[in-house]
């Protein structure tokens, strides 16, 4: 007897998901397997970007997300003295009142990113680009200073636990969104001209001891490493005791300027390229 051979009239839809084009396939793009090519998008989509428009030399500014421009950082400490004064023994107030007051106290350096970038605009003629992690707190006052001025102004934001939007201070379609932190920090990293530490916490730290490191070890030229926050910064990191210890030399203790003000920080990038 004869096989029959006749072909069915079968719908696409029938092959459920294999008859997606590879490239418009999500739940494949996002299987394990798949994270090389997600890796490689991420590197790709704004090189491409960045490309199109001529974009590179950046001043890079990291920055804790946390703190507020004065007035709100203010708001905020009277919000929590209030709550305090109903449940004066709450540890858990307590605890809220002196990270607010901690944050408070740190509310100045918004208005010294605010202005950093306005100089970097300004003074650098547009020959920079300001880029933060595209947050707010610190970022904010960083893109700000530079959009509101007429400079470019990106954004590299990175997907968190808790939801976190690109601030409004971002030209437009220079605002990104990574998954990976290894690849946003590449992006972060690769056009700098010069890096500004405002305070901050772990993330900041994990920016800036990279970049350091980077430095330290030739995998990127040597540029201006600016810490902004003289009272912050010789508490928390001790660069002299490192070189005690031997674990860094003498010269690499010497890697960072630490800094107070817009115009200091623009004084060494401008000295360093030589812009009058």
């Amino acid at each position: 007897m004869k096989k029959n051979t006749k072909v069915r009239n079968v719908a696409a839809a029938d092959h459920d998901s294999s008859y997606i084009r590879a490239y418009e396939d999500i739940e494949l793009l996002n299987k394990g397997t798949l994270r090389p090519v997600r890796i490689q998008l991420e590197v790709l989509k704004p090189e491409l970007y960045l490309k199109a428009l001529n974009i590179t030399q950046t001043i890079v500014c990291f920055g804790s997300a946390r703190v507020r421009p004065e007035k709100e950082a203010k708001a905020i400490v009277a919000a929590a003295k209030k709550e305090l004064a109903k449940k004066p023994k709450s540890k858990t107030l307590q605890t809220k009142l002196a990270e607010a007051e901690g944050l408070l106290s740190l509310s100045k350096y918004y208005e010294v990113g605010r202005e950093f970038a306005k100089l970097v605009v300004k003074k650098g003629k547009n020959r920079f680009a300001v880029v933060t992690g595209g947050g707010p707190g610190l970022m904010e006052a960083a893109n700000r200073g530079a959009f509101e001025n007429g400079g470019t102004s990106i954004g590299f934001n990175i997907t968190l636990p808790h939801e976190q939007r690109p601030n409004p201070y971002i030209t437009k379609n220079l605002a990104f969104l990574f998954h990976y932190f290894a690849i946003r920090k590449l992006h972060l990293v690769m056009r700098s001209k010069a890096i500004l530490g405002f305070p901050g916490g772990f993330g900041t730290f994990d920016e800036l001891f990279e970049i350091l490191t980077l430095i330290q070890t030739y995998k990127k030229e040597e540029i201006p490493v600016i810490l902004v926050g003289k009272e912050f910064w010789s508490k928390v990191v001790n660069f002299d005791a490192l070189a005690s210890y031997g674990v860094i030399n003498k010269a690499d203790a010497k890697m960072c300027h630490i800094v107070d003000t817009a115009e200091e920080a623009w004084a060494i990038i401008a000295d360093f390229y030589g812009i009058k």
